[in-house]
């Protein structure tokens, strides 16, 4: 009984003496309505063919790990203002969850994380994130090309640079061929 008790108490100190990294910092809802305010928005779902996740893995350079992809269609005054696409990659051994919002024309127009669970100190400072803002899919959208690198967080700064190239991919292939 006095080991189980010590058991016990030895699993609750160490569970309040060294919580579990990580932060929520917006629902996907709350983004939502950050991202666009005022707009109607309509979540639309994709059925990728093994012939749309070869011309995605192509075109970003990045793996496709699912063949179903849910994205927003933000609308105002009756056109399009943006497309929300959220997803999550594991960074080091825990999740990132992002948001990317694209604009009609193809170009980023930003990336907010919601959801951290890595130690902060490997999430790239917010300014990091803001030299994505108007970028297109092509060759200097890497890291350590047209994206600058952070000390400290290279495989943050890597992964979400690889999850921005898919999503593009997915839009210009994707939503860009079904509008023309």
């Amino acid at each position: 009984m006095r080991i189980l008790t010590f058991i016990i108490i030895l699993f609750i100190t160490i569970l309040y003496v060294n919580p579990a990294d990580g932060k929520v910092y917006l629902t996907k809802d709350d983004a939502l309505k950050k991202a666009f305010p005022d707009a109607v928005i309509d979540r639309k779902t994709l059925f990728l063919s093994d012939e749309d996740v070869k011309r995605v893995e192509s075109l970003s350079g990045v793996k496709v790990e699912s063949k179903i992809l849910t994205y927003y269609i933000a609308m105002e005054n009756g056109g399009v203002i943006g497309y929300a696409f959220f997803g999550s990659h594991i960074v080091r051994t825990k999740p990132e969850v992002y948001m990317v919002i694209i604009n009609p024309d193809g170009s980023l127009n930003h990336i907010k994380i919601l959801a951290f669970y890595e130690p902060e100190e490997y999430l790239p400072p917010k300014r990091w994130f803001e030299q994505f803002n108007g970028k297109v899919l092509d060759d200097n959208l890497w890291t350590k090309r047209g994206i600058s690198a952070v000390t400290g967080a290279t495989l943050s700064a890597n992964g979400i640079t690889q999850e921005v190239r898919k999503a593009l991919a997915v839009f210009q292939i994707m939503i860009l061929k079904k509008e023309d």
